[in-house]
């Protein structure tokens, strides 16, 4: 996988970390899906966390010359999708992740690796 891509799984994660999103996972779907080459996965815990971490992911990789082609599910408060071409971004609240269960989708999939930012205190 290129550099470039897990430059930006690092970013959206912690663009949605900072936000206060939990779990993230980040899957290399490259061998499996033409359309992209990974995914990440977070949770939120409420309606409005969802919505906040998606805006954070989407302006942070804004800033970085990232476009958005395509977002859904906005303001639904259960999931929202970003699709920034490379990289496709699931926002879920815990329970809908849950219930769909990507991560176990997508199981064969290598796992990209995402170092955790200290907690700011």
């Amino acid at each position: 996988m290129e550099r470039q891509i897990r430059s930006q799984v690092q970013e959206a994660a912690d663009a949605a970390v900072s936000r206060n999103a939990t779990d993230p996972v980040a899957l290399d779907v490259s061998g499996r899906l033409a359309l992209t080459d990974a995914f990440l996965i977070v949770s939120g815990s409420s309606e409005r966390n969802v919505s906040a971490i998606a805006d954070a992911v989407d302006e942070r990789l804004g800033a970085s010359g990232v476009q958005l082609k395509r977002r859904e599910g906005r303001g639904s408060g259960h999931w929202e999708l970003l699709d920034f071409g490379d990289l496709v971004v699931h926002v879920f609240n815990e329970e809908d992740r849950s219930y769909y269960g990507l991560e176990r989708l997508w199981r064969d999939c290598p796992v990209i690796p995402i170092e955790q930012q200290a907690a700011a205190s």
